[in-house]
C-alpha cells in the first residue's frame, strides 16, 4: 500500500469515493460543492488538502484535511474532515495507515494536533479512533445559513 498526497491523476477515483463517502453520512450534495471541493484540493495555496491510499495503482482510501490557525497554540492544527475506504477493503489496515501518515505529517510540520468528527453510531470507525485517542468531551453544534 502506498500513501501519498493526492494528484489530478486522481480525480475520478476521488469522485467515485467522495460520492461513496456522501451517500455512507446521507447527504446530498451539489455537482457545484463537488467540483470546487476538487479545485480546491488542487490548489496548492489552500488549506484544504488531501491524500490517497493506493494498492496495486488503485486508489482504495481518500483523506481531504483542513490546515487552519487557532486560539489555543502557536501551530497550525489539522482537521481530519473525511476519510473513506472502499468497502472491500476496510478492515485490512487501511484506515489506520491513512491516519498514522497524517500524524506523520503533523509531526513533521510541527502541527500542535489532529481532530476530527463522526457520527455516534459509527462504530467500526470508532473502534479504529479509539486506537489513537480517546474521544473528548465536547458536544457540536451547527446553525445553518438558511436563506
Amino acid at each position: 500500500m502506498n500513501i501519498r498526497p493526492i494528484q489530478a491523476r486522481d480525480e475520478a477515483p476521488w469522485r467515485e469515493l467522495w460520492q461513496g463517502y456522501c451517500r455512507f453520512y446521507e447527504v446530498s450534495l451539489s455537482q457545484q460543492v463537488e467540483d470546487y471541493t476538487w479545485q480546491r484540493l488542487m490548489d496548492p495555496a489552500s488549506p484544504v488538502q488531501a491524500f490517497v491510499a493506493e494498492q496495486d495503482g488503485v486508489v482504495i482510501g481518500i483523506c481531504n484535511y483542513i490546515l487552519h490557525e487557532n486560539t489555543w497554540e502557536l501551530t497550525p492544527v489539522c482537521y481530519l474532515e473525511d476519510l473513506f475506504v472502499r468497502p472491500e477493503t476496510r478492515a485490512k489496515g487501511v484506515g489506520e495507515a491513512m491516519i498514522d501518515w497524517l500524524v506523520a505529517q503533523m509531526k513533521q510540520h510541527g502541527w500542535s494536533r489532529i481532530y476530527w468528527n463522526t457520527k455516534e453510531n459509527n462504530y467500526r470507525a470508532r473502534g479504529l479512533y479509539d486506537k489513537y485517542t480517546p474521544r473528548d468531551p465536547f458536544v457540536r453544534y451547527v446553525i445553518k445559513n438558511t436563506r
